[in-house]
């Protein structure tokens, strides 16, 4: 998959239920990266083709892999996007390169207390997901975003695999149980794991405990990272190459 595309990858990672520590057996593979246009792709008449979304079957698997140009890969994220900080952390590595190892060296300077806002704002929608259908899919991504937030709040770093921050942070107890029902069926429902209001009151402590972390982190207001990352752009795009190992 990875050299069949049309410009080189800076990386592609594993991304969705795999990466958050919940996939279904029937789970489809969601693979994330950046690509590199050449430069004269930006300069002519023609609309780049900015973000490519490829799909595949490998067996009774789907796979897709949604990919953006390093240009607008950047600018997601200094607009303090989790969803993109998450695939270019995540340590299910598909394929990198230099110019991938030179990105994640810049997370620290990415981090701002306003990616509270992200993960506040993904938890409200897959919530009001959750009360339309019952499936547990929105339901674990709800409670996924919400405690991925406090951590990075508490801790400056991204953690976006639940198992995990369930077992570093006081989360519900009854989390191990969702994750185990929705293996079974990537459409199942909460059922009587918890009921309907344990959980609201549940979702509505966790969403209070990020407010709070979101006041109390040293995490700065403003990424610091804008002009290393123009850099490394203008380096790498001059270049033509995207410094495969």
């Amino acid at each position: 998959m990875v050299a069949g595309q049309d410009d080189p990858l800076v990386f592609a990672t594993v991304s969705g239920a795999h990466l958050y520590g919940f996939p279904s057996r029937d789970s489809d593979v969601d693979l994330r990266g950046a690509h590199l246009l050449p430069a004269a792709a930006l300069l002519g008449l023609h609309e780049p083709e900015e973000t490519r979304t490829r799909m595949w079957e490998q067996g009774r698997t789907e796979l897709d892999l949604v990919s953006h140009d390093l240009r607008k890969f950047a600018r997601l994220l200094l607009r303090r996007n989790g969803y993109v900080l998450e695939q270019l952390v995540s340590p299910l590595v598909v394929h990198t390169t230099a110019v991938h190892d030179e990105l994640l060296a810049l997370v620290p300077d990415l981090l701002t207390s306003h990616h509270a806002h992200h993960y506040r704002g993904f938890a409200g929608t897959q919530w009001r997901l959750f009360e339309k259908t019952g499936e547990l899919k929105p339901l674990l991504y709800t409670l996924r975003v919400l405690l991925t937030g406090i951590h990075l709040m508490d801790s400056g770093r991204v953690q976006p695999h639940l198992p995990t921050l369930a077992d570093e942070l006081a989360a519900p107890a009854y989390i191990p149980e969702l994750i185990a029902a929705k293996e079974e069926a990537e459409h199942g429902t909460a059922g009587g794991v918890a009921g309907p209001e344990r959980l609201r009151r549940d979702v509505e402590a966790l969403h209070a405990r990020l407010d709070a972390a979101q006041d109390a982190t040293a995490l700065p207001d403003a990424p610091g990272a804008h002009e290393a990352l123009h850099d490394l752009l203008v380096r790498v795009r001059t270049a033509g190459t995207s410094a495969q190992r």
